[in-house]
């Protein structure tokens, strides 16, 4: 009887222990309590992934082609070249988060859905507007779903994918529909990838205070801190030097930039310690034609150009203030430079969800930006050599937006082995 009892009292004591457990997981990464869909809303990089028409978009690397997801999970794929528009569909693709051309490749497309990824095989000679399921592979691990996004090496040898709820990210080799799990603890998984366009790291956002970046050749990484929350958005320069990241809370920039480590020192990340801040988006007042105008906050999405000479940015408005796009002329040698250029708005009642730049726009920079309407912009940003205007912070229209870019100040986010 008293053996009995013990036995009883010990489990209700391992059950509490279990709930306390649970219930500090819980605690430190409340987005496992959420549905797969609003997981997927949550770190989507679309600024209205569950209530837009428009839910991922993906220009081809190399030609004028993009795919673009729609609500209803299908994927349409446009090329200038052609007047055939396939659409894609297949009992698995659900919930599309995101999407990735292989580069130095054709036509395969990467899609992170809700319980795998999809990776279609598209025949660029076939005018059939309905490829067969039989053309898509499916790649799928325990654990790893929804996936939110994908990242492919820009040698297209390697198809990263990752997901909140695995601390893992995968390394797929996709013709053997093998993947090798780079394993870390802390973070409580992964949120958003970018590979360096020079193919050197990849940034891997989680859903808590730290980010990684992981160096693509031994498969190191160094771990970066933040204060206030996890880090929503980054981009690559195009040489792969500078990282410029935000932080979810924050209206600010952040830049970490880079070392190129040769011989016996390859292996290493080569990052700072210390992040610099570079733009401050904090919300202010403009005089405009119509009155006045608040514009400023989060930083929900940022793309870098890649000849290196623009950045557009989606603010996210706090109440009463409208969502816009900033775009920014840099340059990152000798000196980093990030001056403001004006502002993209839509039409009245069209909110940006989605912006992108075409990765091979001879005359300049090319922003695509996809909108709450279901309409899909292309902006051209024509170079004219090298004689830029000359932009006086005291004069321009985002002075208020920008003026820490003109002085650097230092943030207290530090690196750990």
């Amino acid at each position: 009887m008293h053996v009995l009892q013990w036995v009883k009292t010990g489990s209700r004591y391992a059950l509490a222990v279990c709930h306390w457990v649970s219930s500090l997981h819980g605690s430190l990464f409340p987005h496992l309590s959420l549905t797969s869909e609003d997981m997927i809303a949550e770190f989507s990089q679309a600024v209205d992934w569950a209530g837009c028409s428009i839910r991922a978009f993906a220009w081809h690397p190399h030609t004028s082609k993009f795919a673009v997801a729609l609500l209803d999970d299908s994927i349409r794929v446009y090329n200038t070249n052609s007047a055939t528009v396939p659409i894609l569909k297949h009992r698995l693709q659900r919930n599309v988060a995101s999407m990735a051309w292989k580069p130095l490749c054709a036509s395969i497309l990467a899609v992170a859905c809700q319980s795998c990824v999809l990776v279609w095989h598209l025949d660029p000679t076939s005018l059939s507007t309905r490829p067969s399921s039989g053309c898509a592979q499916v790649l799928s691990h325990p654990g790893h779903s929804p996936v939110t996004s994908l990242a492919w090496a820009p040698s297209g040898g390697m198809l990263l994918s990752a997901s909140p709820v695995d601390t893992a990210m995968l390394v797929w080799d996709v013709s053997t529909e093998n993947c090798v799990q780079l394993q870390w603890f802390g973070g409580g998984g992964v949120t958003h990838l970018a590979w360096s366009p020079d193919g050197s790291k990849v940034l891997a956002a989680t859903p808590s205070a730290v980010f990684r970046v992981w160096e693509a050749q031994m498969w190191t990484c160094e771990r970066w801190p933040t204060i206030k929350g996890r880090c929503q958005t980054g981009c690559w320069s195009p040489d792969g030097s500078r990282l410029l990241f935000t932080v979810l809370g924050e209206s600010v920039i952040y830049s970490l930039s880079f070392s190129e480590y040769k011989g016996e020192m390859q292996g290493q990340v080569g990052g700072p310690k210390t992040a610099s801040i570079v733009a401050d988006l904090s919300e202010t007042t403009f005089e405009t034609m119509y009155g006045e105008e608040r514009i400023g906050g989060e930083v929900h999405s940022m793309v870098w150009d890649p000849s290196g000479e623009r950045l557009a940015v989606i603010i996210r408005g706090n109440p009463g203030s409208r969502t816009v796009i900033a775009v920014f002329r840099t340059r990152n040698s000798p000196v980093f430079e990030l001056l403001p250029c004006g502002f993209v708005q839509g039409e009245p009642g069209a909110q940006p969800q989605l912006i992108a730049f075409h990765p091979c726009f001879k005359k300049g920079a090319l922003l695509t930006v996809c909108w709450s309407t279901g309409r899909i912009s292309h902006i051209p940003f024509f170079f004219v050599g090298a004689q830029f205007p000359c932009f006086s912070p005291s004069h321009s229209p985002m002075a208020s937006l920008s003026r820490s870019s003109t002085r650097v100040r230092e943030q207290p986010l530090f690196s750990e082995l």
